[in-house]
């Protein structure tokens, strides 16, 4: 049986995010007594929540949100479990390589921690999961179109060059999904649109994913995509 999953991290006033970057204001501007309208007024960074990385976060001189290929953040996605992975752990190359035949080229790939039930603790942030970066340099080799996972971010050590080796090869990497237990599937319809903010760094995304589908309706997706 089909379903639509939401896994998005809800978006409110003062809702966490990494020390540096920019804090959470969601207030309310107009009420309907004003201007007979309720509006509501949004500061926070592109990297709050349920987000996705360009590569011009780490690159002066990179692609932008704004001309992402949104193929890549939208079709077949294949879930891997690493549930086991507890605060603190790493995901390897040696874990990674040991299941290449499903991290093939332009595959959208999801990483399943269950790292999400954490959040807001102040933990969700310091000591999440980790991608190393022998092993993101080795999705990049492959040639993977997304990389998304139930962590804040791919790294939180040596982030700069766990970043670097994935959006240089221009894989779309989305982060601080949530809700990956509820799916039931490997194979998901994956949805994880940004905002067409222009020349930005990145984007908050609303992600889904389609459970349920059979074999020949993904492969329909799968053609049209390309």
């Amino acid at each position: 049986m089909k379903r639509i999953v939401d896994l998005s991290l809800e978006i409110y006033d003062k809702a966490p995010t990494f020390w540096p970057d920019p804090k959470t204001s969601v207030v309310q501007h107009l009420k309907i007594e004003n201007l007979k309208y309720n509006i509501t007024q949004l500061v926070m960074s592109t990297h709050l929540g349920t987000h996705l990385d360009a590569p011009k976060h780490f690159f002066d001189n990179a692609l932008t949100v704004d001309k992402l290929d949104l193929g890549k953040v939208f079709g077949p996605a294949r879930v891997l479990d690493f549930s086991d992975k507890g605060a603190g752990s790493q995901i390897t190359l040696a874990e990674l390589e040991s299941i290449s035949d499903k991290i093939t080229e332009g595959a959208r790939l999801i990483i399943h921690t269950g790292w999400d039930k954490v959040f807001p603790d102040d933990r969700y942030f310091s000591e999440c999961p980790a991608i190393v970066p022998d092993a993101c340099e080795y999705l990049a080799k492959k040639k993977i179109a997304c990389l998304a996972l139930d962590m804040p971010t791919v790294c939180g050590g040596d982030y700069v060059a766990a970043h670097r080796h994935l959006l240089n090869a221009e894989v779309v990497v989305v982060e601080g999904l949530a809700n990956l237990d509820k799916l039931q599937s490997e194979i998901v319809l994956f949805s994880a649109l940004p905002l067409k903010i222009r020349d930005c760094d990145g984007s908050p995304c609303r992600a889904i994913a389609i459970d349920g589908m059979s074999n020949a309706e993904l492969a329909i997706f799968n053609a049209i995509i390309g």
